[in-house]
């Protein structure tokens, strides 16, 4: 079936994840119930007018058009795939466009809060509170993603040369520099755990106390956990401190450019989201200050 082999390509030729796989199954099996139900889907018979019956749908059952246009997207990308493949001549979604949606800016934390947590941390000295400390702190100077944090390894971290190997989206590797601050954090951690830990399981970098390595979830809850110390922040988790990085970086004066390849963005448009928040900041800050604001 060609919904299966695209699903195939994606996994094999393109190296998606198991996640985002498994999203464009349900977008696309979802899309073939819509037009053939149980009989069988013939994609050459599709046309634009199919399409927008579709999206139509969606909308009717409330679907937000932000998961109406990332439906659509895995559409697109299927149709395209299938005109590469000579299965079929023209593609029907070459002028369709979807809803549109107000993106909403980017939670973070300020740096002078950030700063407060971290004088006030009264877990030091324990596994768990440098562990915890140095896994914030890691998210807060790299603005790396939580998977990309627990897959980290020992050989990723090079104190020498202050510099973090990462393995991000579709098995890319980046390099990212960390401060001297961020290499005293984290040597406490490592001197730590090798009092607690006699050999972590797959010389995994993060870990729990049996040397385990720590699951996303996991990592998840202790940033949550620890940010809930911060008053009135609505948004707890690693990628707000990834949202904060980005926004930290941009507020004084980094390059957009070097931001994204740091962030390991594919396009520079996933970064721009950030430099909306730090005019929204200026504003503000005007607002506040100008006699005549």
């Amino acid at each position: 079936m060609m919904i299966e082999s695209f699903l195939q390509y994606l996994q094999y030729e393109k190296n998606y994840s198991a996640h985002t796989v498994e999203s464009y199954k349900n977008d696309l099996y979802q899309f073939k119930e819509f037009v053939s139900g149980d009989s069988a889907f013939h994609p050459e018979t599709i046309d634009a007018m199919w399409v927008r019956r579709w999206i139509v749908s969606l909308m009717d059952e409330n679907y937000s058009p932000l998961s109406v246009n990332r439906k659509l997207s895995s559409l697109k990308s299927f149709f395209r795939y299938l005109c590469k493949k000579k299965y079929i001549e023209t593609n029907p979604l070459g002028n369709i466009r979807g809803p549109k949606t107000k993106k909403p800016l980017p939670h973070f934390v300020k740096d002078s809060d950030m700063e407060n947590l971290f004088s006030a941390w009264n877990d030091e000295n324990t596994f768990e509170g440098e562990r915890d400390k140095a896994i914030l702190d890691v998210f807060y100077t790299t603005g790396i993603r939580c998977a990309e944090l627990a897959g980290l390894k020992d050989g990723d971290v090079d104190f020498q040369t202050k510099m973090i190997k990462v393995t991000g989206k579709r098995n890319k590797q980046r390099l990212i520099p960390f401060s001297d601050t961020l290499k005293g954090v984290l040597q406490s951690y490592i001197n730590i755990r090798r009092e607690t830990i006699e050999s972590p399981a797959n010389n995994a970098f993060f870990v729990r106390k049996n040397g385990k390595a720590l699951s996303n979830s996991i990592i998840y809850g202790i940033v949550n956990k620890r940010l809930s110390e911060i008053p009135h922040l609505s948004k707890k988790s690693p990628h707000v401190l990834r949202h904060t990085f980005a926004t930290s970086m941009l507020n004084n004066g980094a390059d957009l450019t070097a931001v994204k390849e740091l962030l390991g963005h594919a396009s520079l448009s996933s970064t721009e989201v950030y430099t909306h928040t730090t005019f929204e900041e200026l504003k503000k800050a005007y607002h506040q200050a100008h006699p005549r604001a």
